[in-house]
């Protein structure tokens, strides 16, 4: 009697997929769940199979890239994607340590020691305040800087590589000029600056 119970049990099991291996030939991203065409690791086509992702993470990955396969109860034509990887691309972080990345080799890296490290070509934000709270902000810009507003306020100093603006305000304000002869010394600067 057993025995033909594990029969049926087992013919059972194989009309049911398990979840499966696979590489990623196209993805379709313009639509509200991303699908798929998928090449699995025995040879067989699947296509339009959604890619889930978590909520507020998108990616689309590229051809090539590694999936796992899930066949809802069992079945492959009612398959989703619930994971991907990319070695060639992947970004080498130690343990603790998290990335995201780019097949361009853009990455925000949150390495251990609090640090984040941020890599591209260009870096956009854009936003109505941009508030920066630190006790050291050093830029270096090989190039040069651009400030384009109305209006760029200082609490304290402004140096550049000789003085202070107060320093040169302090010594404006307090000139005054010889002149030859008899004329003598002009006075201080009647508006200070």
């Amino acid at each position: 009697m057993w025995n033909q119970v594990d029969l049926r049990i087992r013919s059972a099991l194989r009309g049911i997929r398990l979840a499966f291996r696979g590489r990623l030939t196209r993805v379709k991203s313009d639509l509200t769940i991303q699908q798929v065409q998928v090449k699995g690791l025995a040879g067989e086509q699947l296509q339009d199979v959604e890619m889930f992702q978590h909520f507020g993470f998108t990616s689309c990955p590229p051809a090539g890239t590694q999936c796992i396969v899930l066949p809802i109860g069992g079945q492959t034509s009612h398959a989703i994607i619930i994971a991907t990887e990319n070695g060639a691309y992947r970004l080498q972080v130690a343990s603790g340590e998290m990335a995201i990345y780019s097949e361009e080799g853009a990455f925000v890296h949150i390495k251990k020691g609090r640090i984040v490290e941020v890599e591209c070509d260009e870096y956009l934000v854009k936003t109505k305040k941009y508030t920066v709270e630190t006790e050291d902000y050093g830029v270096t810009a090989s190039a040069g800087a651009t400030f384009e507003t109305p209006l760029l306020k200082a609490s304290d100093q402004l140096a550049d590589g000789k003085s202070t603006l107060n320093t040169m305000r302090e010594t404006y304000d307090d000139h005054d000029h010889e002149h030859g002869g008899d004329a003598g010394t002009t006075d201080k600067p009647n508006q200070l600056m």
